[in-house]
């Protein structure tokens, strides 16, 4: 089981630099040449080399879970399919990320309580230092910073609406190829997580 770790809240959703990242590997760039590009042509348009480095390093752990068929789709599908995939790439490298989808937005939506509170996060992320020494070790800013960029994260995926303090879940509708091909990888658990009941 992989471990939970906090590295999200500097890194966020990423789409455009992971859609960047994939273009590249379609070409055919190995990973260790697009980190090469990104430092030497700056292509994700960042300040310093170690932010370089890191959001290089992030974006190519999760272009390492996609096959061809999501790359393509990453890259030259819809916006809406597009973001689907960048977010399934998240769920499938951030354990506590893709508990939260499981545990609070799919329980959610299942339910028909369309609405995530911040005290849906806070209840989650006590359950968390409740269940893991790792997690009950974040301080509570790290949490705070967690439950802004979920919420970010969920929001330029299009998977929520803001809703006054809180998010509205607004359920996605997902091409019927990249469903069958999610389920065809034996990925389900992702698709739950992204779409409630599947």
């Amino acid at each position: 089981m992989a471990k939970y770790k906090s590295t999200i809240k500097s890194m966020a959703f990423l789409y455009l630099e992971l859609k960047k990242a994939s273009g590249l590997y379609l070409q055919g760039l190995k990973a260790d040449e697009i980190k090469k590009k990104a430092l030497e042509e700056n292509i994700f348009l960042l300040d310093t080399e170690n932010r370089i480095k890191e959001i290089a390093s992030t974006v190519l752990k999760r272009i390492e879970v996609l096959d061809e068929f999501l790359l393509r789709k990453l890259t030259n599908g819809n916006l809406e399919t597009s973001k689907q995939i960048a977010l399934y790439a998240i769920l499938k490298t951030d354990r506590l990320f893709f508990e939260f989808m499981q545990e609070v937005y799919r329980e959610k939506y299942l339910l028909g309580d369309y609405i995530i509170t911040d005290r849906d996060f806070n209840t989650f992320f006590q359950r968390k230092s409740e269940q893991s020494e790792q997690v009950a070790s974040w301080k509570d800013y790290t949490l705070y910073k967690l439950k802004q960029v979920y919420k970010r994260i969920l929001l330029q995926a299009g998977f929520v609406k803001k809703n006054k303090k809180n998010i509205r879940i607004t359920r996605p509708l997902m091409e019927e190829d990249v469903v069958e091909h999610l389920k065809s990888k034996g990925d389900q658990i992702y698709l739950q997580a992204m779409l409630g009941e599947i």
